[in-house]
């Protein structure tokens, strides 16, 4: 490993060398320049690793064909197409249940095998772990707790090839994505207040303000 861990900011990068090939202009803050040996790494288990080489060359394929063309919906059928899979797996929210329902209908009106399971699967109680009552919605003496491991361990266990999230809360998504055996790929992400549309607080001056975000603060 060469350089300084604590210069890589590839958000405020106008450069783009990577993308464009162009390696002789790597700024300073980049990690093609500051962490050689982690990022050669990377290279070589793309190239050497079959599955996850086959994962990256088709999302390439889907990318080239339904750039600005396809719904990610659409995307995903044809992903799962060009990996052969049959059998997908549906982790949702409960509060996204209508689309849970849409998605698994779209998924096998396409011809694959879904399997969906619900986020309070188990009825697992927060209270009794021991969240306190005032951390509850309801302020009951019952209210059952998000169990993305329980839906990845079911998935599993059904031998799903892949897995789509639908909404799942910030933190329980990360709990199924490390517990999925299966690749995830995530449909909607749960954001209530924009419509499920996250993206939406970055572009609103409303929200810079709040988040002290600068629109012109990038640089090379």
């Amino acid at each position: 490993m060469t350089g300084s861990l604590g210069v890589i900011k590839c958000a405020y990068c106008t450069v783009l060398a990577c993308y464009k090939g162009e390696f002789e202009h790597l700024p300073n803050f980049c990690p093609m320049k500051n962490l050689v040996d982690t990022v050669e790494r990377s290279r070589e288990e793309l190239f050497s690793n079959s599955v996850s080489r086959e994962l990256a060359t088709k999302a390439s394929f889907v990318e080239a064909e339904g750039y600005m063309r396809w719904p990610r919906l659409r995307e995903i059928i044809e992903y799962s197409r060009k990996l052969g899979i049959e059998r997908i797996g549906i982790a949702f929210c409960i509060g996204l249940r209508r689309e849970a329902n849409y998605t698994s209908q779209a998924l096998e009106n396409a011809g694959f095998e879904v399997y969906s399971v619900c986020c309070k699967v188990g009825g697992i109680n927060k209270l009794d772990l021991g969240i306190p009552r005032e951390f509850t919605l309801e302020k009951g003496d019952f209210e059952a707790i998000c169990n993305p491991i329980g839906q990845a361990m079911i998935l599993n266990a059904l031998e799903t090839e892949l897995n789509v999230v639908i909404g799942l809360c910030v933190g329980h998504d990360s709990l199924f994505y490390q517990y999925s055996r299966a690749p995830a790929v995530t449909l909607i992400v749960k954001d209530r207040v924009t419509g499920h549309n996250p993206a939406a607080a970055l572009y609103t001056e409303y929200y810079q303000e709040i988040f002290g975000i600068k629109p012109s603060l990038i640089h090379k």
